[in-house]
């Protein structure tokens, strides 16, 4: 394989990190590019050029894509549940930095842009969400991807742009954020399990997800951008394992050896209760195979987070909106 030159977006981040590491292992030249929002130093590998930058500012964005070949957009603010109650900042997040990108990536005769997006653009339809179905997102960051992936879709064609847009689903492993309160619910029950909190379960807990471990995600990440029968594709991302809202939980509390009880909590508004895909076009496409059942991946994670420690949830992105709004996000009570 010729080596490219690729900016990863988000690149201090959960899977951008993953990526990265991914890439490099490849023979690649790595730009990881972070406002540290919601990533971390830690994260960086040495042997990539890291750059401190916010996709929101265009000339950052303009000096961190020259030079570039492929870029990897995994930059955002993945919170489905939170974006009805800080609407704003979702979508100045996730809809600024992609129109910046796009702009820069024609400007600059980029090869290939992969997007991540995310199984929030299919809202509340039947699973498995296959990539055909319409685009019918049910919160406010979902229909931020979806605006995303149709921009993309608009450039590619007016301007020739080679792309994948994937969709990964509930993606979880080592160096996901845990002290965010918002977000990534395994995350959020390991760390308040950590601090001999109970797990909290929003609703009645029988919701479904099909969890996926990011050392199984990122390697199909990375063949978007240099598999020529990705361009063009919707692909989806991830395991086929459904599992419950409940049955993740005392799972997860079992490999913890803990003796905690979750705690319920009403429903979320807008939260869809069964969401999983199907993922035959990324075997196919891009050569994904699930290697980790999720209480293979979960007790790595759990390993991971024990060395890393109890976390304080850090509150970064404000709610805009309370009415509604979980009470214990309101009281700050994660």
């Amino acid at each position: 394989m010729e080596t490219r030159t690729a900016l990863v977006t988000g690149g201090a981040g959960f899977m951008g990190s993953w990526l990265v590491d991914e890439l490099l292992k490849r023979g690649h030249q790595v730009v990881s590019a972070d406002n540290l929002l919601g990533g971390s130093e830690r994260n960086v590998n040495r042997d990539c050029k890291f750059v401190k930058a916010d996709m929101r500012i265009r000339d950052r964005v303009s000096e961190v894509v020259k030079g570039v070949d492929v870029i990897f957009h995994l930059a955002a603010y993945a919170a489905e549940g939170q974006s009805f109650f800080s609407p704003v900042a979702i979508n100045e997040i996730n809809i600024v930095p992609m129109n910046n990108l796009l702009v820069e990536a024609i400007n600059n005769g980029v090869e290939s842009f992969v997007f991540t997006s995310s199984m929030a653009v299919y809202g509340a339809q039947k699973p498995p969400f296959r990539e055909d179905l319409p685009r019918e997102p049910e919160d406010p960051y979902g229909a931020a991807k979806a605006y995303c992936e149709t921009m993309l879709e608009i450039f590619a064609r007016t301007y020739g742009l080679h792309y994948t847009i994937l969709r990964p689903h509930n993606v979880y492993g080592p160096r996901q954020n845990t002290a965010d309160p918002y977000r990534n619910v395994l995350g959020i029950w390991i760390n308040r399990i950590l601090r001999n909190k109970p797990p909290l379960i929003y609703g009645r807990g029988n919701q479904t997800r099909a969890f996926s471990y990011v050392e199984d995600v990122t390697p199909a990440i990375a063949n978007a951008a240099f598999h020529e029968k990705a361009n063009g594709q919707i692909i989806n991302v991830g395991s086929d394992e459904v599992t419950s809202i409940n049955d993740a939980c005392q799972g997860l509390l079992d490999i913890m050896g803990s003796g905690l009880r979750p705690m319920y909590e009403d429903a979320r508004p807008g939260e869809v209760n069964q969401a999983y895909c199907t993922v035959r076009k990324s075997m196919d496409v891009l050569d994904y195979k699930t290697t980790h059942t999720l209480k293979q991946g979960l007790s790595k994670m759990v390993k991971w987070a024990r060395d890393l420690g109890p976390q304080e949830p850090s509150y970064t992105l404000p709610l805009e909106i309370t009415r509604k709004a979980p009470r214990v996000w309101v009281d700050k009570l994660m």
